[in-house]
């Protein structure tokens, strides 16, 4: 399955550390967002712009960064963006100090997630390797030794060979499932 949360994690850790410097060089939080659009992550790009159009459309800051954490739907995101509204409120007193902070979070997170895909990537590739062994054995068996598959000729037997192909799809489904990580509210 895709890495959504490792892509986003990434994306957010350049859009926070490239917004932090900007900030530093004293620009305001909304000047900084108009300035990280200009070069975002491709994966935040188009939320990017969308925010932009809408602090330009006279949206309060707030309630740009609001929506744009409803479109990314995230809690690393939600945290990067409740920051950068606290610091819209407090007049951006601190932000860059909090910035930075949540880059260095995000990046220990980003380590453990990918420690993490690296175990769960184990598993997947022992299935996948089972499963061609199987087909091939099976396949072996087929040309070799017909006489294997004699009784799956029968009613009977396409109905267990029936049970049992649905019972190992079920199996790999299953198996599927547990590697998925759940989404975080």
């Amino acid at each position: 399955p895709p890495a959504r949360d490792i892509e986003l994690l990434e994306s957010l850790d350049r859009w926070v550390r490239g917004l932090a410097a900007t900030m530093g060089a004293g620009r305001s939080i909304a000047d900084a967002v108009r300035a990280s659009a200009r070069n975002p992550p491709e994966r935040l790009k188009d939320t990017l712009i969308r925010m932009v159009q809408r602090l330009d459309d006279r949206w309060s800051a707030p309630a740009a960064f609001l929506r744009m954490a409803d479109e990314l739907d995230s809690p690393d995101a939600d945290a990067v963006l409740a920051s950068l509204i606290l610091a819209t409120q407090r007049g951006g007193q601190g932000a860059v100090t909090t910035l930075a902070a949540l880059a260095d979070s995000i990046q220990e997170r980003l380590k453990v997630m990918r420690e993490i895909e690296a175990e769960r990537a184990k598993p997947r590739y022992v299935v996948r390797q089972v499963t061609l062994i199987t087909v091939e054995v099976l396949g072996a068996a087929l040309v070799f030794g017909r006489d294997f598959f004699r009784p799956y000729g029968t009613p009977t037997g396409q109905a267990v060979l029936i049970a049992l192909v649905a019972l190992y799809a079920g199996s790999l489904l299953q198996l599927k499932r547990m590697t998925i990580p759940r989404h975080r509210a």
